[in-house]
């Protein structure tokens, strides 16, 4: 900081990271029941999609843990924005993912009549 300037407060920031991270923990706890039973991808035989299942399933914590990380480097540097995205991106892909599931769910609903 030079003479004559003043930062801002980054409370916000901090509590919005910290609250990122609690959800990307939480992620991480539904994650673990996933790739416990990733390995039923084996019932039918080992075959080369029930490896990239698998190896798909358990390579998941390598993105959020990256990207924390990456989010406490750009506070440090004083990078705010890039900060709250990087935090942000760190839980989305399991809410994309179940959007995504949601979407496809209703799509399919919609062009098939189940007679109800």
């Amino acid at each position: 900081m030079t003479q004559g300037t003043v930062d801002k407060p980054r409370t916000g920031l901090v509590i919005w990271m910290i609250v990122s991270q609690i959800l990307t923990v939480l992620s991480l706890v539904i994650w673990l029941f996933l790739a416990g039973i990733s390995v039923m991808a084996f019932d039918s035989g080992v075959s080369a999609e029930a490896w990239t299942i698998v190896i798909a399933v358990w390579s998941y914590p390598i993105i959020p843990i990256l990207l924390v990380i990456g989010a406490w480097i750009a506070f440090a540097r004083r990078k705010n924005v890039l900060a709250a995205v990087l935090s942000g991106l760190s839980f989305a892909p399991p809410i994309l993912l179940m959007l995504l599931v949601l979407i496809l769910n209703m799509a399919w609903f919609a062009t098939h009549d189940i007679g109800f």
